[in-house]
């Protein structure tokens, strides 16, 4: 059974980017939304067990997805994908739920590293 899979940033570029770095062999269901709002949607829709999530989103940022996720206790693993990489920001979003924080441009060794530290993609 296929992964359902949001990837929520404004920037097209950086969710086909985002898109590509996904471990070929994980069976997933790729979604995306362009900003805060969409991405929370998106999660409510069952669109977003795993969210890779970027900080810096016009309508709703990164901070506010996390923090209504946590406060509606919607089910998602959130791993934050931000070039804002000052460790207060890092510290802020782990407060907040994410999994893991990694810096852009990902690729796809370290999309693949993070998910199996944290047993989303096993047998890889």
């Amino acid at each position: 059974m296929a992964t359902n899979v949001l990837i929520c940033d404004d920037s097209s570029f950086a969710r086909k980017q985002m898109a590509r770095a996904i471990p070929k062999e994980w069976e997933v269901d790729i979604h995306f939304a362009g900003d805060g709002v969409e991405g929370v949607q998106a999660i409510r829709e069952g669109k977003g067990e795993v969210v890779f999530l970027d900080l810096t989103m016009p309508n709703m940022d990164g901070y506010g997805v996390l923090e209504t996720i946590r406060k509606e206790d919607l089910p998602a693993m959130v791993i934050v994908v931000s070039g804002d990489i000052q460790p207060d920001a890092q510290d802020r979003v782990r407060k907040l739920g994410a999994m893991a924080f990694i810096k852009k441009p990902i690729d796809a060794d370290k999309a693949r590293e993070v998910l199996t530290e944290y047993g989303i993609l096993t047998g890889a």
